[in-house]
């Protein structure tokens, strides 16, 4: 069983809010938990459909993946009413949710693999005017900073699924490393009320700080281990990196005494993204890398 909560007071839009797409992330399932813990169902103005473990399974097991059928609900959307577990999750969604929604809030953090600059983000659509759209909710939710991604394979994404749908969309990268941590909740909560307000289902005005924007390019914005070993990190998560500097260092834990191998930045910019575990595979993504436009002043 997969829990859903609905709000629902007077007239106005239907807002659909998901989190626990993976089941190792946990800022989306805490924020809409306490959301629910803590809403004065007076203040909705329409109906909010609240579902905080999207993939159920995988959020128990504390995995990102489902442990009934090793699912990435997140790549098998739209999903298929005779499918796997995770694929019957994936078509309710998109075939029943999704219908009622005008718009969708996804919570996503790095889960236990990876730490993010916390943002909210949305995608470069083929229609300009619903990417300029999902721009401005985006910067509605309030989160330090902002981005428009360019993906290289949204096959089966929730994402993609909203989008095509032409629904309003919103998704987010706030931290990572498999726990919560105080001013990355802060952000969360608030970004929760923001959107409500700025999509006109709660009362009150939305006032989101303003956000600095992320240019993540489209080439060359990630760093790929070549190396397995333990992972010494030389720059933090934020901090400004130039074009061929050393960020990392991978140290061998086979071949005892080796020179260690430099992980080298290949851009200008800021760390927006970094492996958190200790210890890295061949083939694993160290880095996001990303240009860095300062929020305007208030």
């Amino acid at each position: 069983m997969i829990p859903i909560s609905v709000i629902k007071n007077g007239d106005g839009p239907t807002i659909l809010l998901t989190g626990g797409n993976h089941g190792d992330e946990y800022h989306g399932p805490l924020a809409l938990t306490r959301f629910l813990s803590t809403i004065d169902p007076d203040s909705i103005t329409g109906r909010v459909i609240v579902v905080p473990y999207m993939n159920y399974p995988a959020f128990t097991a504390g995995a990102r993946t489902s442990p009934i059928d090793s699912g990435n609900l997140n790549r098998v959307f739209p999903g298929a009413p005779t499918g796997t577990v995770t694929e019957k999750i994936a078509d309710y969604m998109t075939r029943y949710l999704l219908p009622m929604a005008d718009a969708v809030l996804d919570i996503h953090d790095g889960g236990r693999t990876l730490e993010f600059m916390p943002m909210a983000s949305t995608h470069v659509l083929h229609d300009k005017a619903d990417e300029e759209r999902n721009r401005r909710a985006a910067a509605a939710f309030g989160a330090p900073y902002v981005t428009c991604l360019v993906e290289l394979d949204m096959l089966g994404m929730w994402d993609c699924t909203v989008e095509e749908s032409g629904t309003p969309f919103v998704t987010t990268e706030i931290g990572g490393g498999g726990t919560t941590r105080p001013e990355w909740m802060r952000i969360t909560n608030e970004g929760v009320v923001n959107m409500l307000r700025h999509w006109g289902a709660m009362t009150g005005e939305c006032t989101p700080a303003p956000s600095a924007v992320l240019d993540i390019p489209e080439e060359g914005a990630y760093v790929v281990s070549t190396s397995e070993g333990l992972l010494e990190w030389l720059v933090d998560l934020g901090e400004e990196i130039t074009d061929g500097q050393p960020i990392a260092r991978v140290y061998s834990t086979v071949l005892m005494g080796s020179p260690a191998e430099d992980i080298l930045a290949t851009m200008d910019g800021v760390l927006a993204m970094r492996h958190f575990p200790g210890k890295v595979k061949m083939g694993d993504a160290i880095a996001m890398q990303a240009t860095l436009t300062p929020a305007p002043s208030s």
